[in-house]
Order: structure tokens, then C-alpha cells, then sequence
């Protein structure tokens, strides 16, 4: 039966509900109605959807974080410090999936870890060799032949990569923006599942997201390629000199490196399917072609490498690549300690 109170509680909210049987079901605020309404509601318009509009959290004034940014390079760096400077609160989440050689490295992103800052340094490497032989004809005398060191080289690069690394976690925490060294993927509209390195998984919901996440090298996709080859992520931080080396494609990141690497004194060769630096202009891509024979660097025009087997193991090892016309039927051989 029903106090006094509770009949006058019911009747209140008919009068609110404008339904006349109780109970009223609602979801996230919204009415649903009666009984008979929720139930018509639960098999034909799943009202199960309202309650996950924010993936693992119900109600948007619960967000975690106003933005997410995946992506820790260049593009999410800036994008994040951005919207940190109109107070809003901002998480960074950056990983780095390790190559097939195991080469990972810190925040940042492409250009500070494997690409322009690395390459530039390389380069200038390259460059004050150039200037040592060039200066005895300005009259500088060496006693002693010069020579290169390679694991010093690239003990100067990876010092001075992980100043930056560190510089931009510094500049994350001025700007008050949470950063986590986890691999985030979507599980939900506004919910992200971020996963570290020790594979602890953490959710965290956001209003908005960007997605920042850049390009890896792609391989070959022929027999040997992940097992015995590098790539540019690989080049920056290897351990060893590799020696003769085989490039693979021609492409401006390809010919930037095959250009360092032969002015460091290497042999170096670039294999290219058709042309140099496709979707640039031919007649300047040309001239860099004939700039790099001209400086020690070897082409093989149109093939392709089909499979690469490994003859020696080693710190750099031998390589013996297949390689196939793309005019024809025509097939080569070559070993190099490097592809």
C-alpha cells in the first residue's frame, strides 16, 4: 500500500513525466517512459548506446582530458603545446613499435630520431672530410692518413638526439601536458586504451582526439628482407660501419642517404626501379643522378630485388642480392655487406 507521501511523490511525477504509470525510466537524462516504453526502447533502439556515448564513461562532463594527441612527433608536439596555451587540458601518447632489428627511440618523432636531424649531422660528417682533402690544396699538411670512425660518429648523433628527446619532455611538463610513452589505439568513441612497453594497459577518455601518428619505412615484401636489410629507422643508430652498401629505391630520403654514406668513403650503389625522385622535377633529377655518379655513388637502373640471402654473418656481414628487369626477364647477382 502507499503512505501519504509516497502517493503524493508519485503523483508528482506523473505530473513531470506526463506518464500515468510509474515506474519512468530514463537514460543519460533522457526520458524513456513507462514501463512498456523502456522495454519497446531495450529490443528496438538499444538504449545500451546512450550509456556508451563515452566509450567507458557516461557522461561527457567526465572526460579525462579535453584533447589526446597519438603522436609524438613534430605535428602532435606542436598541436598539443597549442592547446595547452588555452588551458586545456592535454595528454600526449607517443611509441615507438621497435624495428625488426629491435631499433626503437624517444619523443620527437621521425625528424628528431631517424630522419632530417640525423641526416643533417651525417651530412656534415660527409661534408668536413670533403674539406680535409680539399684543404691541402690551401696548404694544410696531415702527417697521418684521416679516417673515419664511424661508432663515433654515431655516438655524437644519438648524445645529441637525446638532448632533443629529453628537451621535448621538459617543454611537455612546462606546458602542462600529461605525456605517456604508451601505444594508444580507440575502444570507444572518446576512450583510448593506452598500452606501455611492460604491456600495462591504462583507458583515458578525451573530448576530442588528433591523430599524429607519421609513416615508417615500408619493406620489400621479398624473401630475406626483415631478416637481413635496414632501413632509414635502422641507419641512424647502427652499431657498426656498414661497409658496401646496397640502397634500395630512390626516393629523396634513399638518395640523401646513399649521398652521406659515400661521402663518408663507403661504396655505396642505389638500385631504382624506374626514375629518380618520382613526382619531383625530372630535369633537376636528373642533374642530382649525374652529381652523385660523378661523386662515387653507382646506379642500377630498372631492377628490382627479388630476394636477399645471407652468405656471412658478421658486424657487417655479406648479402648476396637477387635482383630482376623490369624490362625483361634479365637477372643479377650482386654481395654487399649492407642492404
Amino acid at each position: 500500500y502507499f503512505t501519504e507521501g509516497a502517493q503524493k511523490l508519485q503523483e508528482g511525477q506523473c505530473e513531470v513525466t506526463a506518464e500515468t504509470s510509474q515506474p519512468v525510466g530514463f537514460v543519460q537524462e533522457k526520458q524513456i517512459g513507462d514501463h512498456e516504453k523502456t522495454l519497446k526502447a531495450h529490443k528496438e533502439d538499444n538504449p545500451q548506446k546512450l550509456l556508451e556515448m563515452n566509450g567507458h564513461t557516461p557522461v561527457p562532463h567526465s572526460y579525462d582530458f579535453d584533447l589526446i594527441v597519438i603522436g609524438g612527433g613534430s605535428g602532435g608536439l606542436a598541436a598539443a603545446k597549442e592547446a595547452a596555451k588555452y588551458e586545456k587540458k592535454v595528454m600526449v601518447l607517443d611509441f615507438v613499435m621497435p624495428t625488426p632489428l629491435g631499433n626503437s627511440w624517444g619523443l620527437g618523432g621521425t625528424c628528431v630520431n631517424v630522419g632530417c636531424i640525423p641526416k643533417k649531422l651525417m651530412h656534415q660528417a660527409a661534408l668536413l672530410g670533403q674539406a680535409l682533402q680539399d684543404s691541402r690544396k690551401f696548404g694544410w699538411q696531415f702527417m697521418e692518413e684521416v679516417k673515419h670512425n664511424w661508432m663515433t660518429m654515431t655516438e655524437s648523433v644519438q648524445n645529441y638526439i637525446g638532448s632533443l628527446n629529453w628537451g621535448y619532455r621538459v617543454a611537455l611538463r612546462e606546458k602542462k601536458v600529461t605525456f605517456e610513452n604508451a601505444y594508444g589505439e580507440f575502444v570507444g568513441p572518446h576512450t583510448v586504451k593506452a598500452t606501455n612497453k611492460r604491456g600495462v594497459e591504462k583507458l583515458y577518455t578525451a573530448e576530442r582526439f588528433l591523430i599524429a601518428t607519421g609513416e615508417r619505412p615500408r619493406y620489400l615484401g621479398i624473401p630475406g628482407d626483415k631478416e637481413y636489410c635496414i632501413s632509414s629507422d635502422d641507419l641512424f643508430s647502427l652499431p657498426y660501419c656498414p661497409g658496401k652498401t646496397l640502397v634500395v629505391g630512390a626516393s629523396y630520403v634513399a638518395l640523401e642517404c646513399a649521398g652521406f654514406l659515400a661521402g663518408l668513403g663507403l661504396d655505396v650503389t642505389v638500385m631504382v626501379r624506374s626514375i629518380l625522385l618520382r613526382g619531383f622535377d625530372q630535369d633537376i633529377a636528373n642533374k642530382i643522378g649525374e652529381y652523385m655518379e660523378e661523386h662515387g655513388v653507382s646506379f642500377i637502373r630498372e631492377f628490382v630485388p627479388i630476394k636477399v640471402e645471407q652468405i656471412e654473418e658478421g658486424t657487417p656481414g655479406r648479402l648476396k642480392v637477387i635482383a630482376k628487369s623490369t624490362k625483361g626477364n634479365q637477372i643479377i647477382e650482386g654481395e654487399y655487406n649492407t642492404v
